[in-house]
C-alpha cells in the first residue's frame, strides 16, 4: 500500500489561509505526505472519513502543569487523555524542583531522569518540558539541559520570591528547596536571563528556538492587597482573589521582567497567561520601548471564557486571577487585534479533596489551577466564531504560533512533511459543559453548565487515532519530544 492511512473529506483549516481548503490527507510512518483533493484511497491501508468536518492542526497546548498536584505518572495519562480529547496532540508542561512536582531539590541532572521515567509510555499525546533555574547551579545546567535533554524553554515565577503559590508564605526557601542564603529574586531573575543569553551564544544554530518564559506578577503587592481583602471583609469568592492579585502588580512584574530582558541583551522573552486590561497595557508599552525585545504575549482559554462571576465556584481560583468581565473584553479586543500570540489552557489538574480548605468557601485556603485541555479548541472556535475571529486565526493561537516559538517545527499546520496532528472539530454541534464527561482526573471546572457550539470528535497524533468519535481509543503512544524537532 502506497499510504498507512488516508482522511477523507476534510476542510483543512491552515494559520496562512482565510478559507478551509477541501480536502484529503494521506499519511506514512505519521508524517503527512499529501495533502489534495481526490486522493486515491485505494491505496490506502486504512481509511477514515472525515464527514466534512474541519480538520484544524493539532493543538500545541504550550503552558499545562503535569504532575503539580497528582504524581506525574497519572497525570501523564489521565491528562493527556484530557488533552486528546480536546485536540491537543502536544503538551508542553512547566515543571521546577521544590515543593509539588517531584517534592525534591538538587540539580536538573538528576530530576529529568526521573520526569522522562515517569512519564514514558504513559501519554497519550506527544509532551514536553519548560524548566524553570530556581537555583544558581541550575543556571549553569542550562547549555547542558538544552544538549542533554532537548529542552529549549525556561521559566522564572517573579512573585515567588516572598510570596507562595496559593498566598502569603514566610518560608520561601523550604517551599523552593533551594539552598540557605540563596534567594529567589529579581537578582537571581537577572542571572538567569544572563545565563539564557550564554546559552543562546553556545548554540547560535538553535538560539531562536530558545526563549525564557514569565509569570508576571509581583509578590510585595499581592502581600499587601491579600492583607487588605482579607481584613476589610468586602469581598469574597474570586472577586477576593482578584482584588488581593490585583492587575497592576501584573503591570508592574511586566515592566521590570522586560527591562531586565532589555539589559541582558536576551531577546526571546515569553509573557505568559496575560489576564487583564493593565497587564496587556504594560506588555504593549514595554514592546514600543524594547524593539528590540522579540517579545510573545499569551493567553489562557479560561480568561477567554470565564470571569469572576460566571466561574462555577471557587474551582475557578488560579494563578494570575479570573478577572471582572472588562478584563476579559479587553483581552478579546487585543487578540483581535493580533497582539496576542496564541492560547493555551495551563492546564493543572487539582482533585476536589486537595483543591479546597476547610471551610471550603474560602478562597485563600484554596489551591491554585484548574484543568481545561479538554475545552481548548472547542472554547476558541465557538467564542471566536461570535466575534468574527478567523479560523485560520484560531489555527494560528492554538498551534502553529506556538510550535514555532518553542522548537516544534514538525508540528502546527497541517502540511507535507509535518506530523500527522490533526483534530476534527465538528462545528454545528452544541452541547454543555460538565466535569463528568471529561477525561480529567478533575471532578469538577470552572466551566461548568457552559453551552459550546463546535466539538473535537477525532484526534490523531502522529496519525494514530487516539480519539474516535469523542471516545480515547488504543494504549498511550505519545512520545517526548526532544527540541527542536525538525519536518520530514
Amino acid at each position: 500500500m502506497k499510504f498507512d492511512r488516508v482522511i477523507t473529506d476534510v476542510r483543512v483549516i491552515r494559520h496562512d489561509s482565510s478559507e478551509p481548503i477541501d480536502a484529503d490527507i494521506a499519511i506514512v510512518d505519521g508524517v503527512i505526505v499529501e495533502v489534495a483533493p481526490g486522493i486515491d484511497a485505494s491505496e490506502s491501508a486504512d481509511v477514515i472519513s472525515g464527514k466534512g468536518r474541519l480538520a484544524f492542526p493539532g493543538v500545541v497546548d504550550a503552558h499545562e502543569h503535569w504532575g503539580i498536584y497528582n504524581p506525574l505518572r497519572e497525570d501523564s495519562k489521565s491528562e493527556s487523555r484530557a488533552c486528546a480529547q480536546g485536540g491537543v496532540t502536544s503538551a508542553l508542561s512547566y515543571i521546577r524542583t521544590g515543593q509539588y512536582y517531584l517534592n525534591k531539590g538538587g540539580p536538573y541532572s538528576e530530576f529529568m531522569p526521573e520526569v522522562l521515567e515517569a512519564c514514558a509510555a504513559n501519554s497519550y499525546v506527544d509532551y514536553a518540558f519548560h524548566l524553570a533555574p530556581m537555583m544558581s547551579s541550575h543556571i549553569d545546567e542550562i547549555p547542558e539541559i538544552i544538549k542533554r535533554d532537548g529542552v529549549t524553554s525556561f521559566k522564572i515565577f517573579m512573585f515567588y520570591g516572598s510570596h507562595g503559590l496559593h498566598g502569603r508564605s514566610s518560608s520561601q526557601n523550604d517551599f523552593l528547596m533551594i539552598p540557605e542564603g540563596e534567594r529567589y529574586d529579581l537578582a537571581h531573575f537577572e542571572f538567569v536571563m544572563r545565563g539564557i543569553q550564554k546559552a543562546r551564544e553556545i548554540y547560535p544554530d538553535i538560539a531562536k528556538d530558545i526563549s525564557l518564559g514569565l509569570h508576571c506578577e509581583t509578590a510585595e503587592i499581592m502581600t499587601a492587597y491579600t492583607k487588605i481583602v482579607e481584613e476589610s471583609g468586602q469581598y469574597n469568592g474570586l472577586e477576593a482573589y482578584h482584588h488581593s492579585r490585583p492587575p497592576h502588580s501584573e503591570g508592574l512584574a511586566i515592566t521590570i521582567a522586560s527591562y531586565l530582558a532589555h539589559e541582558t541583551n536576551l531577546p526571546n522573552i515569553n509573557l505568559l497567561h496575560l489576564t487583564s486590561a493593565k497587564a496587556m497595557e504594560a506588555a504593549m508599552l514595554m514592546q514600543k520601548c524594547f524593539p528590540n525585545v522579540n517579545f510573545r504575549r499569551e493567553v489562557t482559554v479560561g480568561h477567554l471564557l470565564a470571569d469572576i462571576h460566571t466561574a462555577s465556584g471557587l474551582g475557578g481560583k488560579v494563578n494570575p486571577p479570573l478577572r471582572p468581565r472588562e478584563d476579559v473584553e479587553a483581552l478579546w479586543d487585543h487578540l483581535l487585534k493580533g497582539d496576542v500570540d496564541w492560547v493555551v489552557s495551563d492546564h493543572a489538574c487539582c482533585k476536589d479533596e486537595l483543591k479546597f480548605g476547610d471551610p471550603r468557601e474560602d478562597v485563600f485556603l484554596a489551591k491554585s489551577g484548574f484543568g481545561g485541555a479538554e475545552y481548548l479548541l472547542a472554547g476558541m472556535v465557538t467564542e471566536g466564531s461570535k466575534r468574527g475571529l478567523g479560523l485560520d486565526r484560531v489555527a494560528a493561537l492554538t498551534s502553529h504560533n506556538p510550535a514555532q516559538r518553542f522548537g516544534l517545527h514538525s508540528k502546527g499546520a497541517i502540511g507535507v512533511g509535518l506530523d500527522a496532528d490533526i483534530a476534527l472539530v465538528d462545528p454545528n454541534v452544541s452541547w454543555v459543559v460538565r466535569a463528568e464527561d471529561s477525561e480529567s482526573a478533575q471532578e469538577y471546572t470552572p466551566f461548568e453548565g457552559f453551552e459550546l457550539s463546535a466539538k473535537v470528535t477525532d484526534t490523531f497524533v502522529r496519525g494514530h487515532h487516539v480519539l474516535i468519535n469523542g471516545a480515547i481509543s488504543g494504549q498511550p503512544s505519545g512520545q517526548y519530544l526532544f527540541r527542536p524537532t525538525q519536518a520530514k
